[in-house]
């Protein structure tokens, strides 16, 4: 029984490790244009291909998109012209007009002024 409480203890030490930011990265916030769940799965899984990017989370309360990333391989200037690409507003970098207009109609900037 205490090998077991010992085995579980150190067990959820390691995975609370594993979801610790890697050392030396550094982390940003970034005010978005998103709007809606398909907003967030969208960013959130092209940041993850984008080189450097280590995590995002996006906050759709208040559309603020939280990117841990490698300071070595990225900045926030690259991550905010990598949210626009998708087609989303990223602080000041206006999103990409085409990819915008790409996304579905609910995930368009015009949807939110229609939205209730």
């Amino acid at each position: 029984m205490k090998n077991s409480i010992l085995i579980l203890f150190f067990a959820l030490i390691i995975n609370g490790l594993a979801f610790a930011n890697p050392p030396g990265s550094a982390e940003v916030k970034i005010k978005t244009s998103a709007i809606c769940g398909m907003c967030k799965k969208r960013i959130e899984r092209d940041l993850g291909l984008t080189k450097g990017i280590v995590n995002s989370n996006l906050n759709l309360d208040d559309k603020v998109v939280t990117v841990t990333y490698n300071p070595k391989k990225t900045n926030p200037e690259k991550i905010k012209k990598a949210i626009s690409k998708i087609g989303y507003d990223a602080d000041e970098v206006v999103a990409d007009q085409k990819s915008h207009d790409a996304l579905p109609s609910c995930c368009q900037k015009t949807a939110e002024a229609h939205k209730d």
